[in-house]
């Protein structure tokens, strides 16, 4: 895709359903979403110069061992979450409570790999007897904008280096107010540089990105294939924002 020039986004204003996003992000024990459990968490809304105007954070008591893999991510150690998180199924309740807010509220939530954290949310809904979220509307993951704006660009796609590349600060990587805040900046930065193609509401958005995460899917998983990655019957799952 070309970049517009300075005079083109100079025509373009920064979409109105992107001037208060709300953010989201989990820190987990691992990396299965059906499995694994919430340790600590965030939901915030930024306004639209990216300033947090409300901020909520979580430390949850995962009722498991947290794995020195996972502590090593994001500091949290099991002696810690027992002695000062809260009780699982409160901060999941609060959390889903938090988020469904927003989303009545018609706040648009950005989310960083937007399944990851949505589908191991709605499993822990389930695993504690609450009502899951299951199909969040409207959601906008930079890493699923970013890859379909700029698909050719070299790199790895994380949080730390696509936050770089658009010139976001990014503090404590793997903390999730930071993530959370993060990734909602990195949105606003790609409705800044990609104005002249942005859908005019942020539920357009929401449905290109389903197409979008599908494709991109479907064309790692032939990347993957071809380097002996994956076997060739299986698919990586393009499902979006919830698995």
């Amino acid at each position: 895709m070309d970049r517009p020039t300075p005079e083109m986004l100079a025509l373009f204003d920064t979409p109105e359903w992107l001037r208060v996003v709300g953010v989201f992000d989990l820190e987990t024990t691992g990396v299965d979403v059906a499995a694994d459990r919430i340790v600590t968490a965030h939901v915030g809304v930024l306004d639209a110069s990216g300033a947090v105007i409300s901020a909520r954070d979580w430390l949850a008591d995962p009722g498991v061992d947290i794995p020195d893999g996972a502590t090593a991510v994001h500091g949290i150690t099991t002696a810690h979450a027992r002695a000062h998180g809260r009780p699982a199924p409160e901060v999941v309740a609060e959390v889903v409570g938090s988020l469904r807010g927003l989303l009545d509220a018609g706040i648009p939530i950005v989310a960083y790999n937007a399944p990851y954290d949505f589908s191991l949310l709605k499993n822990e809904a389930v695993r504690h007897g609450i009502d899951p979220i299951v199909d969040p509307a409207p959601v906008i993951d930079p890493l699923v904008v970013d890859k379909a704006y700029d698909r050719w660009r070299r790199g790895k796609r994380t949080l730390s280096v696509v936050a770089a590349h658009y010139a976001i600060r990014l503090d404590g990587a793997h903390e999730a107010s930071a993530d959370a805040v993060a990734a909602g900046r990195v949105a606003q930065a790609l409705a800044e540089r990609f104005a002249p193609w942005l859908p005019a509401t942020a539920h357009e958005l929401h449905t290109r990105q389903i197409a979008w995460a599908r494709a991109q899917a479907a064309g790692l998983t032939d990347y993957f294939i071809q380097i002996g990655r994956l076997d060739p019957d299986d698919r990586l799952d393009g499902s979006w924002p919830i698995r």
